[in-house]
């Protein structure tokens, strides 16, 4: 089945760089890979555009398998004319196919079938062909107790069952009720029957009304949500001035006019819509609802997830990660440059036990018998407290090289608990496992959070409330791209790390480790071709993404792949360097004449070059931490006006969260984000970033902050 076409279509792209990349995926290449080293191939898509390639591949098949179901169907009936084949061929959704199956196909034995049966069929179609006439004077010849038809009512009632389904199973009347109801149906929304609080987070929808097609994704979910938590109703409904739109369309597509329609038809024809349609068509278009609500809530978690993943590593410092408590005490690990553990404890600074001056010299002899230069501290519970004890403990001359600063803990705990945290420290505690987590996600946050399942990770939008499965599936992808868009450092890298990968799984991670283990650090990539079960493919998809630093081959810790290797030899030869020489002069490749390397495709010779100019580079921006101001603890510090520096920790569709350090994030409101319109927050601001909000409005008792970033008051 070549589905080339129709992809490029549903793309708006050419057919050529979708069948190359539908081919490379055949073969075995993975997104990161393709994206990466076979730009030549793919005109250059990148890894957006190829996931979405992957998306609509694998809905375009599932539609392929449905289309041939459906005529194998049609056909064993010997009903399939080449005009219903050929509309089945065009059709490009499922909702076109099903509305095309849905007079043929096979329906339980209902009140319809059973009016067929007792020979009514014929009435019916009577009716339809003189809708002026009442259909009493038609019914009598149908009446017949032998077959269960014992009255005039009793047949009008078998015919009007048949009418029902008969008006309403044209799908080109389906389709456009479906776009109508969507493009101007209104979802009406009310408090559920004795559900009036106002202190209720649902207040604002307790009458509520707005157009189907125009409710943003975050005002779905939370309407959803409500209604099944059962604090809210809705319904949906046509504006009353179209009300009767539907009756007209359904009259109109059965070659009938409403008003030459006796009253028996034009009863019936308003049931067809209220009890058939309507109720048929407001199901699949809230479902339709939530799923586009879904797809973009699980959009803003992968965009937000990115950022976070891609956010500045501290680097190379000995940290301090201290997992703040009241009654069960602070804890506190110690890791060194690479991340082993050096040293844990349980301080006791807080109430009840009240043992400050204890803690705090316990911890002075921690960062000084370690030269602790960095001090991550969790966000959660008693965060700010234990910012303030070890901050008081800084200012001694001594500790002035000494780094403070929050850390978000989301997912610290998850880790704490696993299976892998217990296979990395089976003799540490469980909650000195999360003190250890928070001071390495501050050394690369990267390689930390990948060990945390990425939906605990919490930045998403009503993340409960979405389909698990395609969450996962959508966040294991970004995990991927940003693992790979980094590149992993084959003899440090954790088997978390290693395992995401492109062209690696667990198995593979598993050997690489095992191999490390027991004959020492890699000093080149070929070496990996010795690592049991990992073969020329999987080789091929890995390399480029695996650094090698200080090996035998300069280029091994570089993101040019192997393969091009040949490439930069003719280069260095040009320049009449070694590699080695090359790499440390990257102004010599302004010089080198292009002409003389047409053989290489230009895409990858652009990549390479670029690799060149800074060898090894790290794609993430430089660390800096976050001043939270020491006047604010808590919500009932804030005032008006105050001008204060927070980080974003999550971002949705309606605006962005920011931490200021006060336990309770506040929400910059989209309209509030910049002095000029905002479409998207994520062009103003990213998951991890600093910024400096104004406090525009608290509310206390419903624990919300309302913040600004406008320049201009």
């Amino acid at each position: 089945m070549n589905l080339a076409p129709q992809l490029a279509s549903r793309l708006k792209l050419p057919i050529a760089q979708v069948s190359a990349t539908l081919k490379l995926i055949e073969e075995g290449s993975t997104i990161p890979f393709i994206a990466r080293y076979r730009k030549e191939a793919t005109g250059g898509l990148d890894d957006t555009q190829l996931r979405e390639l992957a998306e609509q591949l694998e809905y375009c098949t599932a539609l392929e398998e449905r289309r041939s179901t459906i005529l194998d169907q049609i056909r064993s009936q010997d009903k399939l004319t080449p005009e219903l084949e050929k509309a089945l061929n065009d059709a490009d959704s499922k909702a076109r196919l099903e509305d095309l199956y849905l007079p043929y196909k096979p329906k339980r034995r209902n009140k319809a079938q059973e009016a067929r049966e007792a020979g009514l069929a014929g009435l019916a179609e009577q009716v339809l062909k003189q809708p002026r006439i009442a259909p009493e004077s038609f019914a009598p010849p149908y009446v017949d107790p032998a077959r269960g038809v014992d009255s005039i009512e009793t047949a009008l009632e078998g015919c009007r069952h048949i009418l029902l389904e008969q008006l309403t199973e044209h799908p080109d009347l389906i389709g456009l009720l479906r776009q109508k109801l969507w493009q101007q149906g209104l979802l009406e929304v009310s408090a559920a029957k004795g559900k009036t609080d106002p202190d209720s987070k649902f207040r604002d929808y307790y009458a509520f009304s707005e157009t189907l097609s125009k409710i943003p994704s975050h005002r779905t979910l939370a309407i959803l949500r409500g209604k099944q938590l059962g604090e809210l109703s809705y319904k949906v409904n046509l504006p009353e001035d179209q009300a009767d739109q539907p009756l007209q369309a359904i009259a109109r597509y059965n070659q009938l006019r409403l008003p030459e329609c006796s009253s028996w038809l034009l009863h019936t024809i308003e049931q067809s819509w209220k009890t058939k349609l309507a109720p048929m068509l407001e199901n699949e278009l809230l479902r339709q609802l939530r799923q586009q609500a879904e797809v973009a809530a699980i959009d803003v978690f992968a965009r937000n997830l990115k950022d976070l993943l891609l956010s500045a590593p501290a680097g190379a410092h000995v940290t301090l990660g201290l997992d703040p408590g009241l009654r069960t005490g602070v804890k506190a690990a110690i890791v060194d440059t690479t991340g082993q553990v050096l040293a844990t404890a349980t301080l006791y600074p807080h109430p009840p036990q009240r043992q400050e001056e204890a803690a705090s010299k316990q911890l002075a002899e921690l960062i000084k018998r370690h030269k602790v230069t960095l001090i991550a501290i969790g966000n959660g519970t008693a965060s700010r407290e234990t910012q303030r004890w070890v901050q008081n403990l800084l200012r001694a001359a001594e500790f002035k090289q000494v780094a403070c600063m929050l850390v978000s803990e989301a997912g610290a705990s998850v880790y704490s608990a696993s299976a892998l945290a217990a296979e990395e420290f089976p003799n540490l505690d469980v909650t000195l496992r999360g003190a250890v987590s928070i001071a390495r996600r501050l050394q690369d946050p990267l390689a930390e959070l990948v060990k945390i399942d990425p939906q605990a990770i919490g930045v998403g939008q009503y993340q409960h409330d979405v389909d698990q499965k395609a969450l996962a599936t959508k966040l294991d992808a970004v995990v991927e791209d940003c693992v790979n868009h980094v590149g992993v450092d084959l003899n440090t890298a954790s088997p978390a790390l290693l395992t995401r990968v492109a062209g690696l799984n667990t198995t593979l991670a598993n050997n690489i480790i095992k191999s490390r283990e027991e004959l020492g650090r890699f000093a080149d990539r070929k070496q990996l071709l010795k690592v049991p079960r990992l073969g020329p493919k999987a080789f091929e998809q890995c390399a480029g993404f695996l650094r090698i630093r200080e090996g035998k081959e300069p280029l091994d810790n570089t993101a040019v792949h192997p393969e091009s290797y040949p490439l930069v030899r003719k280069i260095a030869s040009l320049a009449d360097m070694s590699i080695s020489q090359l790499l440390k002069s990257p102004e010599t490749l302004r010089k080198i004449p292009a002409e003389s390397l047409h053989e290489y495709g230009t895409y990858t010779l652009k990549d390479v070059l670029n690799e060149l100019e800074k060898p090894g580079r790290d794609p993430r921006p430089e660390f800096r931490s976050v001043n939270y101001d020491e006047r604010v603890e808590s919500i009932d510090d804030l005032q008006i006006g105050m001008r204060l520096e927070g980080v974003v920790t999550n971002i949705t569709n309606f605006g962005a969260f920011v931490d200021l350090g006060v336990h309770q994030d506040g929400l910059v409101h989209i309209s509030q984000m910049a002095d000029s319109f905002v479409k998207d927050p994520h062009s103003i601001v990213s998951t991890g970033q600093i910024v400096s909000v104004s406090v525009i409005e608290v509310d206390s008792k419903r624990r919300r902050i309302a913040l600004s970033m406008k320049k201009t008051e």
